[in-house]
């Protein structure tokens, strides 16, 4: 059995915004706001004193695992890298989806696409091609995704009213994926040549 600490780390980590104290003491079921504060501050100091790359933040109203600061230039790098990597079947599949259907939860398009797109998912949101528009108020309140201010550029259009038909929004995306690896060979060609096509 996960100690009380343990659960509100995993609680942090599985979080991609800051988390109200009231929401952690809910779902804890137990520890009340001050007991809840004194976990938070002991897993700080845990963090802090073994010298993790993550840290504890107070920050938005809520509280989040951070990577620390110095850790930055590694990240950027790595996501950089990410986002020039071409958009697989699978993403551009999902792209397409959630285009037409949004807001959108992950349950809804992996029951049309028939299989897990948690990684497409993940990869249309490091591009910044998708975000999180908030909750379904379904059970579970899972998240709705949309298309973002990104994809109108990506498509080259200026509202979503000007998406092209469905049928032909797989070939026009499948274009821009080309045109796009195209300018990175030429810009880049020492990066684009190690790269591979997921």
């Amino acid at each position: 059995m996960p100690t009380q600490k343990q659960i509100v780390e995993a609680l942090l980590f599985a979080s991609d915004s800051p988390v109200g104290l009231s929401t952690l003491v809910e779902v804890l079921e137990g520890p009340g706001p001050e007991e809840t504060v004194a976990l938070l501050q002991e897993l700080e100091r845990d963090l802090r004193d073994s010298d993790r790359g993550v840290v504890l933040v107070e920050i938005a109203g809520g509280y989040q695992l951070l990577s620390r600061r110095e850790c930055a230039p590694w990240i950027d790098r790595m996501l950089r890298s990410r986002r020039k990597v071409r958009l697989s079947r699978a993403g551009l599949e999902t792209l397409a989806i959630i285009a037409y259907k949004q807001p959108i939860t992950k349950v809804e398009v992996d029951s049309i696409r028939g299989v897990d797109s948690g990684g497409a998912l993940h990869t249309l949101l490091e591009r910044s091609l998708a975000l999180i528009k908030g909750r379904s108020k379904a059970v579970g309140r899972p998240l709705l995704y949309a298309t973002s201010p990104e994809f109108l550029s990506y498509m080259g259009i200026n509202d979503l009213a000007d998406l092209p038909e469905l049928k032909e929004l797989g070939t026009v995306m499948e274009d821009r994926e080309r045109a796009q690896e195209e300018i990175e060979l030429v810009s880049e060609p020492e990066v684009a040549s190690t790269e591979s096509a997921t």
